[in-house]
């Protein structure tokens, strides 16, 4: 299949790129290399680069060749900055995606997978099913749900086939493929950086939260899982009209248990102190993942939160400065 791919320069885009390529199909990547990296796009994928805001290079991008389908990572991920850069995030990736739809009909590529986020749903106490309250606690958040609505309506109007994969916390490392943000806001980076020497501290953002110990819970997923799921996705849309599903392995960890099986893992004492909350961090989000697994008989693989925090420290050990210049 030819593929379209925005965000390929990214840490889940990349690694999802590289997976697509493996089974076969034929991917271009567009994206502006803005907080991605050049040699992070797989050998064997064309390269496009240009920007969600420009549609003038974005439809003749589309119009290159005869996409079959269309994968959207690109996007602004921070939530705390979100918070702080609102109109940013509106723009890039609310404003973005609508042009990157419009061109996507436009140009016949009515397939499109779509990199959704466990963060439009509210704080629980209990797992989150698809079904459950949507209420974003941040801009990024409210940025993606607004894009999901976008998707519908392209659907109902176009016949715009689409999936939102609503990702818990993505993390973990393959060989060669692994985390390096700029700057780094990601726990399980944030600790490695402590566990390597390039951090003093790790900081704990919120020790008020009304969880066991006080701290954020969440749910990781590993990026090999989440790239699986793409796949599956994509294939589904063969028959499928619109799908949603959780990405997430079922399992929460607070921040200090985190912190703790990290220690256990480098080998290192991760110095941590506590700081106050930030703006747009959820108590707990944690996934109810079944309802894929029932329709496309996907589960988690490599989700075990030791086996993840192995592959990150690996990845953070062999790539120190994260990836190499172009």
């Amino acid at each position: 299949m030819r593929i379209f791919l925005t965000g390929g320069a990214g840490y889940i885009g990349g690694t999802t790129c590289a997976a697509l390529l493996q089974a076969g199909h034929q991917v271009t990547v567009y994206d502006n290399l803005s907080r991605g990296h050049r040699t992070a796009i797989p050998a064997g994928a064309h390269f496009i680069q240009g920007d969600l805001e420009d549609r003038a290079a974005l439809a003749a991008a589309l119009g290159s060749a005869n996409f079959e389908a269309v994968l959207h990572f690109a996007a602004l991920i921070e939530a705390g900055e979100s918070m702080q850069q609102p109109a940013r995030y509106f723009r890039n990736n609310t404003s973005g995606s609508l042009n990157l739809i419009e061109a996507a009909i436009n140009a016949g590529s009515l397939k499109f997978v779509f990199s959704s986020t466990a963060a439009v749903y509210a704080s629980s106490p209990d797992p989150l099913t698809e079904d459950s309250p949507l209420q974003p606690a941040n801009v990024y958040g409210e940025t993606k749900l607004m894009i999901e609505r976008m998707l519908h309506w392209h659907n109902q109007v176009h016949g715009l086939r689409y999936a939102a994969l609503r990702y818990f916390n993505a993390c973990g490392a393959l060989p060669g493929r692994g985390e390096a943000h700029q700057p780094e806001t990601h726990l399980i980076p944030r600790l490695m950086q402590v566990a390597l020497g390039q951090q003093a501290a790790f900081s704990i953002h919120g020790t008020d939260y009304a969880t066991p110990d006080g701290t954020c819970i969440r749910d990781y997923i590993h990026i090999a899982d989440l790239a699986a799921a793409h796949l599956m996705a994509l294939q589904a849309l063969g028959t499928q009209p619109a799908l949603t599903y959780n990405l997430g392995s079922g399992h929460g960890y607070s921040v200090r248990q985190l912190l703790e099986r990290a220690r256990a893992i480098t080998g290192h004492t991760i110095p941590a102190v506590e700081a106050p909350r930030r703006a747009g961090d959820a108590a707990r989000l944690v996934a109810q993942p079944d309802k894929i697994g029932r329709e496309l008989g996907w589960h988690a693989q490599h989700s075990d939160l030791d086996g993840i925090l192995t592959t990150a420290w690996d990845w953070h050990r062999s790539h120190p400065h994260g990836y190499p210049a172009a």
